[in-house]
């Protein structure tokens, strides 16, 4: 009898935590529907705000990359934590370097997240932001204490990116002038020795030359 007891038990407090996988699991796909009436039901019913899905991706970060302003909002005013990074390293403050949402970014930012977070390529949200052409959230995380001169794994910085990876065309231009006018340091090259400015007459990029010349 009580061995069969015992079995009962443990197979309804498996049935339990399977039960609360799911519902984290949910919360973090409303999140990324953008749903945020499911969100705020679940939350009433008492599913934690930092619950994470398979990949450990948490509901605020979902909804970053949803591009969901008044989810996100919500989410952090609940108490989301803005730090829990998932499987791939990503959270809500590295999410907002990669979308280029400068609300967003400026909700996260009210959550005072921690500016040393890197993403899976051992880079800070300023990184992705200089290399995909984001202006404004450039010019939003200068103004933090963000390192301007983080290296990457890949010997980058913000400033390498934005020439090494961009076109070279406005948005990239205005983003290397923003990175210089806040102090970053042209003379930071890659591993191979090649500088920011190296790299901008190797592509033919005359007004960031002019930008970066001594």
């Amino acid at each position: 009898m009580r061995s069969t007891l015992l079995a009962l038990l443990l197979l309804m407090a498996g049935c339990n935590d399977e039960n609360s996988r799911d519902e984290d699991a949910r919360l973090v796909e409303a999140a990324a529907r953008g749903d945020l009436t499911s969100v705020r039901e679940m939350l009433r019913r008492g599913v934690d705000v930092d619950s994470r899905d398979a990949r450990g991706r948490t509901a605020v970060t979902a909804a970053v990359y949803a591009d969901d302003l008044e989810l996100v909002r919500a989410l952090i005013e609940t108490g989301a934590d803005v730090d829990v990074q998932d499987e791939i390293r990503t959270n809500a403050l590295l999410a907002t370097g990669e979308m280029g949402n400068a609300e967003i970014l400026r909700a996260v930012l009210r959550a005072d997240p921690d500016l040393t977070r890197t993403n899976r390529f051992g880079g800070t949200a300023l990184i992705p932001a200089a290399d995909r052409g984001h202006v404004d959230v450039v010019r939003e995380l200068v103004r933090t204490a963000i390192d301007l001169d983080h290296v990457n794994n890949l010997g980058w910085t913000a400033l390498l990116e934005a020439v090494l990876l961009g076109d070279g065309g406005a948005a990239h231009q205005e983003i290397v002038r923003i990175l210089v006018d806040a102090g970053a340091n042209v003379g930071i090259a890659d591993f191979e020795g090649v500088t920011p400015l190296e790299h901008a007459r190797r592509g033919g990029y005359d007004e960031i030359v002019e930008i970066l010349s001594p």
